[in-house]
């Protein structure tokens, strides 16, 4: 097998690879809206937030695994699908509560639906990450997660199954939380928590972006893209 070559100031070419997660409510799906050229793969019922934006953006609704894999191969494979520079996957959480549904039904024992689940997810995962040229924007619900070794509670992505959850912001360079900040005179707004602190888990391996951003994709991945 040839040796696969690469050069690291390449590597801004393959796009940002970003994971959002916050609590219901706080504007995940809006988040799309921000990202330059998006296409949204949506899992969840949520894209009322977004009815009014203008121009309207393009979805592709996903009911099950097929449906993702069909989305991805149109990505891959369309001349189309050039237009969109962002792929915004909404949700990691919803779609792996239908791969895990769906492999409920084809199992005796819950187990080896869970490690289906694991094995699947990390797959669809990985074919979106390494989409060449495009962005890719992955969101997810918020969840308390206890280290099992320290008895830490620790907020994270909200995955089924005990093992994914921890499991999946290793797959990122930048992870996020959206969160909500309150003024001194009372009003409140939101923000992207991009490194970690004791209760949320974060991370941005590009070195590029404050402690805490304004949650508009666009200006994220350029700010990191930058030299």
């Amino acid at each position: 097998m040839p040796i696969k070559w690469g050069m690291t100031d390449q590597v801004v070419n393959q796009g940002v690879k970003a994971l959002v997660y916050s609590e219901y409510g706080m504007g995940k799906t809006v988040l799309c809206s921000t990202a330059p050229y998006p296409l949204i793969l949506s899992a969840e019922a949520g894209l009322l937030s977004i009815r009014k934006i203008k121009p309207a953006i393009p979805f592709i609704r996903i009911d099950n695994i097929d449906d993702l894999t069909e989305a991805h191969r149109w990505i891959v494979g369309s001349k189309e699908a050039d237009r969109f520079r962002t792929i915004c996957l909404d949700s990691l959480s919803e779609i792996g509560e239908v791969i895990l549904a769906h492999a409920l039904t084809q199992v005796k024992d819950p187990r080896q639906a869970y490690g289906e689940l694991i094995e699947k997810l990390s797959m669809v995962i990985r074919a979106f990450r390494d989409l060449q040229g495009k962005h890719v924007y992955f969101s997810a619900k918020m969840e308390p997660i206890k280290d099992d070794m320290t008895g830490q509670v620790k907020y994270g992505p909200s995955i089924p199954g005990k093992k994914m959850g921890p499991l999946v912001p290793y797959f990122f360079d930048e992870t996020f939380c959206l969160r909500l900040g309150r003024l001194q005179n009372g009003e409140t707004y939101r923000y992207l928590q991009t490194q970690p602190d004791l209760q949320y888990g974060a991370k941005d391996r590009s070195g590029n972006l404050d402690a805490v951003e304004k949650p508009d994709l666009t200006h994220i991945f350029n700010k990191i893209l930058s030299s």
